[in-house]
């Protein structure tokens, strides 16, 4: 359990910053299987983590931001998460973190309770890093950044977040892939205080402690692709029902070649009932089954025969190494993050976005040549430690303690140059 930090004349005044702790730590395993044990050392700092909500509704942004706080708990850090609360906060508190309710909405005439409940929230916990996720938690907290001595971390989960400008506010950023980077440089982010750290969840307690998954009331028919995302126009959903329509169409030519193909869309959100009218539309909604959203989709993971992501943007979704990790034959995008997460096109097949006639091939190819999709799903398992959580972890720590750093020496050379102005005759320097 996280300790809050009495404030007073031992605190660090001025920017001096105090002592580092180091915790020792034996590395056994990762998400891609055991690994040569390692210890790894690390300054033990006090950690917040803001939030809009801890809900366990799939999104992905507060999945990350779950998974880091749990590892880096593990890891012996003092963190806290703060937000509107959900039901991941049973597994917070499993590891030992606070959570602290906090308010954060858009609504501009909250944003005066919201500082003075995040400065509250500072003063109880006095952190060393105050970590946003989402923008209107890097709002508050650099309101209170002007007068704290916390170093501020943003991660840009998403380059399409209207209000992603705000992160500058921060002391340093982080996008989730090199798209997103090269977007928010093309907005004028310098990029010496931006950094890229791609999402990867493999190995995380969200996921690995959860009960063994049961198997699905009726099981998949096949052929089958399955797709798990979001109802969300810019996951590309209707691009994978026009794809699936030509499947379908090629199919019914050929039926001794292909049986009649089925498609499952886990997930849900508002553009679902827009999707199940195209599918209607298309004349395929008889094969395309529409599940809503699932807590523990790894049953269709494995009895999927090939896995689908068709999005037009997408910066590094978690669910792609789900799916890898599963073995899943994957075709998706060459969009955002997914190609950093597919190495390249090595672990999957890429195709461009807002093509659907072109995934049509690549997805019907998939399901009539047997051994090329057992090859891909092969792939998909190699070289995994990349997407595990460890490798996340150990990125975001090493950004802290440089943006630690940088930030006492900043403090440093103004605590300099104001004692050289009081030094100095009618305020000359």
């Amino acid at each position: 359990m996280s300790r809050p930090k009495q404030r007073g004349k031992n605190n660090e005044q001025d920017g001096a910053r105090r002592p580092e702790r180091s915790s020792t730590q034996t590395k056994t395993n990762s998400a891609a299987g055991d690994v040569p044990a390692r210890v790894q050392t690390a300054p033990l700092m006090r950690i917040v983590h803001l939030a809009n909500h801890a809900q366990t509704i799939g999104n992905g942004t507060v999945n990350m931001m779950v998974d880091l706080a749990c590892v880096q708990a593990r890891m012996g850090q003092d963190v806290v998460v703060a937000s509107s609360g959900g039901g991941f906060e049973p597994l917070l508190r499993r590891h030992g973190i606070t959570h602290i309710p906090l308010q954060q909405s858009r609504q501009p005439w909250r944003v005066p309770a919201m500082i003075a409940g995040f400065n509250r929230l500072i003063d109880r916990f006095d952190p060393d890093i105050v970590h946003a996720h989402m923008m209107t938690g890097a709002l508050i907290s650099r309101f209170g950044s002007m007068r704290r001595r916390f170093a501020l971390v943003t991660t840009v989960h998403h380059e399409l977040q209207k209000s992603a400008s705000l992160v500058r506010a921060g002391d340093h950023m982080v996008a989730v892939s090199r798209g997103v980077a090269t977007e928010l440089e093309a907005r004028g982010m310098r990029p010496e205080r931006m950094s890229v750290v791609l999402n990867g969840s493999l190995g995380a307690p969200r996921i690995a402690l959860r009960p063994a998954a049961r198997p699905l009331p009726v099981p998949l028919a096949h052929p089958n692709i399955v797709c798990v995302a979001g109802m969300y126009r810019r996951k590309g959903i209707a691009d994978l029902l026009q794809a699936f329509a030509l499947v379908r169409e090629q199919s019914a030519q050929e039926r001794e070649f292909l049986p009649e193909p089925n498609l499952y869309l886990v997930g849900d959100g508002p553009d679902r009932g827009a999707m199940e009218a195209l599918a209607d539309e298309l004349g395929i909604a008889s094969s395309v089954h529409f599940t809503g959203f699932v807590a523990d989709p790894r049953p269709y993971f494995a009895g999927a025969d090939v896995f689908a992501l068709l999005s037009r943007q997408d910066p590094s979704p978690l669910v792609i190494a789900e799916a890898r990790e599963a073995g899943c034959a994957i075709v998706a995008t060459r969009v955002g993050g997914i190609p950093e997460m597919l190495d390249d096109g090595a672990a999957g097949v890429l195709v461009p976005p807002g093509e659907p006639a072109l995934a049509a091939a690549k997805l019907r190819w998939l399901l009539l040549d047997a051994p090329a999709r057992g090859q891909f799903a092969e792939r998909a398992r190699q070289n995994l430690q990349p997407l595990s959580v460890e490798r996340v972890a150990a990125e975001y720590m090493a950004i802290y303690q440089h943006t630690l750093a940088e930030r006492a020496a900043v403090n440093r050379r103004q605590i300099t140059t104001d004692a050289r102005r009081s030094r100095a005759p009618d305020g000359a320097v």
